[in-house]
């Protein structure tokens, strides 16, 4: 099969599923352009910013769009491209986009609530205070997941057989995405002070520009050193993303990430035209690979590439508190998704085209995509290495866009465990004061994510597919209750929660079962797989808890008002 003419079914297919079932969906809900969204009603500076359609799109995108629709499809292609791109195509605009969207539009709806304080309304404290454990946990995986990826793409020495390319294009990724924290703190600057006097236009220039002298410079000065170092580099960057106003670093990071994100997706959409790559993977491998089984296996490794519960925790714990009008809803919600399945679908096509003999390449999913579409981009007669620069820079930036929000919404989350009724620190007690300091809740989530870093993403990524899943169930139920006390369609989302209720409950089950036999055969290590069995055991127990709560109240006679 021409990877070509997979692109153009996706494409095709994605944008009809925005144009008719996400409208749809949205004029069902109802959607009213004049109400007063809680980014006007609740304006605080920080994180009830007002920003353009575009800027929260931006957002909103390159904080959901993280290692996943990369990693995942590339590690799914064993099962075979066909399987792959169904799910991609069904999974995100069936189940991902009307989660995305569904999360966004009950936040708005209910003052930028987050999802915890939305299932205390509509289901009850205890309800939320287990959703929120079960999201900090989350977070968690996340932080590990994507800092042990980072930081290994960062790496340009003291790897073994590494060539020289590769740890130059490495560094200079590394010292771009360095200069880009400054950069975007200067953006933020000039728009917090001058953004009136600017219209889209040019910003969009001014962001431009600011990001080809970063990539210029980047590249002239290399930074080289080793993954520990780069950890622990990252870990600072998270504690600041965590506790800054979002306007000064993370909105107008997201803001500018998201040209680089689509100049990247375009680049991979030419170079696909011009290459017109022929899929070197089998179009099915069988329902059992590896001993690894294609249910549940193919829906947790493929992740947020179709449905991700860590975008609800984005839409409705950042994204909601930023729009300006409940007309940007769908674009924002359901169309940042579709873009999203896109990147899923062209990372399909790159490692097809890439493959030997039916078999993805060796190394990280990174570097296969990065360097898979670099040999594209060649052809165009962009020089390999500035190209191979480019994509590695892209690639570690949809990582650390998604590790900065989750940093900051596991903050929050640990945050909202021990909010009484009142957020007010004069009504709370000594302790809670010091729980709910945004220092403190930082710092706490921060050193759990870093020793589940110590696992490797390898490692953790199964654990993290599997909580992900279950918490996009959680979240559909709980979207389901608000619809149904609201007196809004609801049907739509039965199917989607079930289904993902099976899955993840067989993946966790089977992740929980390995650990165990880990240990019965003396080949684990107490901090690494001790914790990962701990929190595998924890978001299981968590996840029948929160799901008896909401299917209880979902399918009861009476819904709370």
């Amino acid at each position: 099969m021409n990877g070509l003419v997979i692109v153009l079914i996706g494409i095709v297919a994605l944008g009809a599923g925005y144009l008719f079932y996400g409208r749809w969906l949205a004029k069902k809900w109802g959607i009213d352009p004049n109400a007063k969204t809680p980014a006007y009603t609740h304006e605080d500076g920080e994180d009830y910013v007002p920003s353009s359609k575009f800027t929260v799109f931006s957002h909103q995108f390159s904080s959901i769009a993280g290692a996943g629709p990369v990693t995942g499809p590339i590690l799914a292609s064993v099962f075979g491209w066909v399987p792959v791109l169904l799910w991609l195509i069904i999974g995100g605009l069936f189940f991902g986009a009307v989660q995305d969207f569904g999360a966004l539009y009950a936040s708005v709806k209910n003052e930028g609530k987050s999802m915890g304080m939305i299932i205390e309304k509509y289901i009850g404290k205890t309800g939320r205070k287990l959703f929120m454990l079960f999201c900090w946990l989350f977070t968690l995986l996340v932080i590990a997941a994507f800092t042990d990826m980072v930081a290994g793409t960062f790496v340009g020495t003291g790897v073994e057989g590494m060539p020289d390319a590769t740890s130059y294009a490495n560094s200079a990724a590394a010292s771009i995405s360095m200069l880009f924290i400054v950069v975007a703190v200067i953006f933020g600057v000039i728009q917090k002070h001058l953004g009136s006097r600017m219209n889209e236009v040019i910003k969009a220039i001014v962001a431009i520009v600011l990001l080809v002298v970063m990539f210029i410079i980047g590249m002239k000065f290399p930074i080289c050193t080793t993954k520990t170092a780069w950890i622990y580099i990252v870990m600072a960057y998270l504690f600041l993303a965590s506790v800054m106003p979002m306007w000064l670093l993370m909105q107008p990071r997201d803001y500018m990430t998201t040209f680089m994100l689509l100049g990247m997706i375009i680049g991979a959409v030419v170079g696909v035209i011009v290459a017109h790559p022929s899929m070197q993977l089998n179009a099915f491998s069988g329902f059992n690979v590896g001993g690894s089984s294609l249910f549940p296996t193919l829906f947790v490794t493929i992740a947020c590439g179709a449905v991700s519960g860590f975008h609800s925790l984005v839409s409705s714990g950042t994204s909601s508190k930023t729009i300006s009008s409940e007309k940007d809803m769908p674009m924002v919600g359901y169309g940042a998704m579709v873009v999203e399945s896109l990147l899923g679908i062209v990372s399909l096509v790159v490692v097809g085209a890439v493959a030997v003999n039916g078999t993805k390449p060796d190394g990280t999913p990174f570097s296969i995509f990065s360097s898979g579409v670099a040999g594209f981009l060649e052809k165009l007669g962009v020089p390999v290495t500035v190209a191979t620069v480019f994509m590695t820079m892209c690639v570690s930036a949809l990582a650390l866009t998604s590790l900065d929000s989750v940093a900051r919404i596991g903050r929050m989350s640990f945050q909202e465990l021990f909010y009484g009724d009142s957020t007010d620190p004069a009504d709370m007690t000594p302790v809670q004061r010091v729980l709910t300091n945004k220092y403190f809740a930082t710092v706490i989530t921060l050193f759990f994510g870093y020793l589940l870093t110590l696992g490797g993403y390898s490692n953790v990524w199964p654990l993290f597919g599997s909580a992900n899943q279950l918490l996009a169930a959680l979240v559909l139920i709980a979207l389901a209750v608000f619809l149904k006390t609201t007196g809004r369609t609801l049907w739509t989302l039965y199917i989607p929660m079930f289904v993902m209720l099976a899955v993840t409950f067989t993946a966790l089950i089977q992740k929980t079962i390995a650990l165990v036999s880990n240990f019965m055969s003396g080949n684990a290590t107490l901090l690494v797989d001790g914790l990962q069995f701990v929190v595998a055991v924890l978001l299981m127990v968590l996840g029948v808890m929160v799901a008896f709560s909401c299917l209880k109240k979902l399918f009861g006679r009476k819904a709370a008002a």
